[in-house]
Order: structure tokens, then C-alpha cells, then sequence
């Protein structure tokens, strides 16, 4: 487990082996949700980087035709 502290800014680091693992870089955007007082940075991804994230995911019938506009 890591543990940052708080700067008088409000800002943190996040880890180095954390941001390696997340592919986290300089300038890279993150959405932050906060759930029951847990705040939780998820990295915001363009489509083209999300492809391929999940391997032996089964396309399909993932979405219903009634679903498609």
C-alpha cells in the first residue's frame, strides 16, 4: 500500500510505481469520483487506447439491436 501526504496546495503525488502500472503521464487528464468519503482518480482514455484492454472479451451479443439508434 502507498501513502501520499497532502501538500498545502492540496495536490499530491501519485507514486512512481502506480503511475507506471496506470501509464500515467505528464498532462494525461484523470476523473475523479468521490463514493462515501473514498476519492477514487480513474485516468480518462480515447477510445483507440481502450482497445485491446480486456483480452477474451466476447463481442458478440454485448450490445442489443434494440440499443443501436
Amino acid at each position: 500500500m502507498n501513502t501520499v501526504k497532502v501538500s498545502k496546495k492540496y495536490q499530491v503525488v501519485i507514486p512512481e510505481n502506480l503511475r507506471d502500472e496506470a501509464h500515467i503521464k505528464p498532462g494525461d487528464k484523470m476523473v475523479v469520483v468521490a463514493k462515501h468519503g473514498i476519492l477514487q482518480y480513474v485516468p480518462v482514455r480515447s477510445i483507440k487506447e481502450t482497445k485491446g484492454m480486456i483480452p477474451g472479451l466476447d463481442l458478440k451479443d454485448l450490445r442489443d439491436k434494440t440499443d443501436r439508434i
